[in-house]
């Protein structure tokens, strides 16, 4: 269960430490306190989406932290996947830190990615705020619940998975199924291009080769006149001693020296070696002297060879390498079409065999379906009767149609809200505080079957009054019985029913506004709910009539933790 909330700079949040009890947490304060903030930066730090903005005005970054403590067997199972163990009976602390620049995210001081967060949050705390009423009115959501309720997330993946393979299969099949006259187009095409390529007989590396070659032919009197002028300098000619007689001379004269000063024997031996390398580089520049002979010829092949690979490359690749990788795609290409009548007759096998595994799967889905739908309906039933809508009947309806990505129905709850009347869909007949309580009612039902430890709902009894929201306020202590439950609300009789009272007030300091959170005593509660339902003006009939409220529903209820 979230057991700490920390909050620094976040909007009018200058920083606010707010410990939860184990049971019902009831936030209250007036409108434009920050209540939305603090479900804010709960969704912050579980990987929501932040911006800049959200940093208080004048400061560079903001904070939040949440510590858990007490977490289920699944939550900490799920943790270890994701990589952070977290052992029975220890803390796990989630930190955000948002600047302008770039968030720092913290999984018990290790470091984490929003994505983490995210899914960590998945198993840690389930939000439901005033937008989510919306889901009421989604066909999507009505089969997610439907199939939350029942646990079929792995009939779900499975008939998903096959589904996703006979897609596959299809587009395939579709895709090297042509008419004749478009198959023998494709096919001429494909030939020239194979023919083209392998015509040329490209090899890796023979552009640079022949470039360097033609720079060689082009340079060759320059290169010449070069080489000479160094191998006769190096070795001589008629005219003068090169610089290999000059060395080998004074090598002698060091080997003469040195045998009186021995000092010069290693340099004389030094000249010596110095001499056979000259002499190899003598030859080694005969050598390419006689390299630089060549047909004039020569040049015209080097050109045109060169010629054909710009061509090829304009058209097929940006290099030899690529132009051949190119060749293998379109050889590749034209053996698939060429055999294609055989594969078409494989793929239509396969794509039936799946076909068949989509339509078992999908009526072995919509069987538990249309099974788990009659009793989510009960289920849902029962907990309006206890919602203060005894009246209402909630219908599954399940839809034949064609398999497609989710199954083969489409989902929708219908309600009929008086004895006689038709079951029609949500958004023609519920009003707002009655989609309120379904909602409740669904989210009862559903979250029963989960293992998450921390229901938070956003002002989930917007809508109602009176009775209905004393109905509500005993659901979600009833709720709260099993799990962690955090609230926001405007209702007195739903903020009664809380283990721990929480007070958001906002007060005006210097120019600045500052919110700040605090736990409420027995006496402030009583205050509180005066607050709430009568306004400022607090009368002493109205204490004693909150302090009745308050005492009414407490009465059953255990010490909070």
């Amino acid at each position: 269960m979230l057991a700490q909330l920390y909050i620094r700079n976040i909007a009018v949040i200058k920083e606010a430490l707010i410990e939860f009890g184990d049971r019902l947490n009831v936030f209250t304060g007036e409108t434009g306190a920050g209540k939305s903030i603090l479900i804010g930066a709960i969704g912050a730090v579980l990987g929501g989406r932040t911006s800049k903005d959200l940093i208080r005005t004048g400061e560079t970054k903001a904070v939040v932290s949440a510590l858990f403590r007490n977490l289920s067997v699944p939550a900490r199972k799920a943790l270890s996947e994701l990589g952070y163990e977290c052992g029975e009976g220890e803390e796990l602390l989630i930190s955000r830190e948002i600047g302008a620049e770039h968030n720092t995210c913290r999984i018990n001081g290790q470091p984490a990615t929003v994505a983490l967060l995210r899914a960590a949050g998945q198993h840690l705390i389930n939000v439901h705020g005033q937008q989510d009423n919306q889901m009421l009115f989604s066909a999507d959501a009505h089969r997610n619940f439907v199939d939350s309720f029942a646990g079929l997330g792995p009939e779900v993946e499975a008939y998903r998975a096959e589904y996703r393979k006979m897609a596959a299969l299809s587009v395939k099949l579709e895709s090297i199924t042509m008419d004749e006259a478009e198959k023998a187009r494709k096919i001429d095409l494909l030939s020239f291009q194979v023919n083209e390529i392998d015509e040329a007989n490209l090899r890796p590396g023979e552009e640079e080769e022949l470039d360097e070659r033609r720079r060689v032919i082009r340079n060759a009197e320059r290169i010449a006149s070069s080489l000479l002028e160094a191998k006769s300098l190096l070795a001589g000619d008629d005219d003068r001693p090169g610089a290999i007689d000059a060395l080998e001379q004074a090598s002698g004269e060091l080997s003469e020296a040195s045998r009186y000063l021995a000092a010069f024997s290693a340099p004389a031996q030094a000249l010596e070696g110095y001499r056979y390398e000259l002499d190899e580089l003598v030859e080694q520049i005969r050598d390419a002297l006689g390299s630089l002979e060549y047909d004039p010829r020569e040049l015209e092949e080097i050109e045109e060879r060169l010629d054909l690979i710009y061509r090829l490359k304009r058209k097929y690749g940006a290099d030899i390498p690529a132009i051949l990788a190119f060749r293998e795609r379109t050889a590749a290409e034209l053996r698939e079409i060429t055999l294609s009548d055989e594969q078409a007759a494989e793929l239509r096998k396969a794509l039936a065999g799946s076909r068949d595994k989509v339509l078992t799967l999908s009526r072995a889905l919509s069987k538990k379906r249309a099974k788990a739908g009659e009793a989510l309906s009960r289920a849902v039933e029962a907990e309006l009767s206890a919602l203060d809508m005894p009246s209402v009947r909630l219908e599954v309806a399940l839809t034949a149609r064609e398999p497609g990505p989710h199954g083969a129905e489409d989902v929708a709850f219908l309600i009929s809200a008086n004895p006689g009347e038709p079951a029609k869909p949500l958004s023609k007949i519920a009003s707002g505080g009655e989609m309120s309580r379904v909602m409740l009612a669904i989210k009862s039902v559903v979250s029963g079957k989960d293992d998450i430890d921390t229901l938070i709902f956003d002002e989930i009894d917007t809508g109602v009054s009176g009775r209905a929201a004393q109905k509500i306020g005993a659901k979600l202590r009833k709720v709260a019985e099993s799990r962690q439950v955090i609230c926001v609300t405007h209702l007195a009789p739903v903020a009664a029913f809380a283990g721990r009272h929480l007070l958001i007030s906002k007060e005006v300091e210097d120019g600045r506004t500052y919110t700040t959170v605090q736990t409420l005593s027995r006496e402030e509660r009583i205050r509180e709910l005066a607050r709430i339902t009568g306004g400022e003006n607090i009368t002493e009939l109205a204490l004693k009539s909150s302090e009745e409220m308050l005492s009414l529903a407490q009465r059953d209820a255990e010490p909070e933790t």
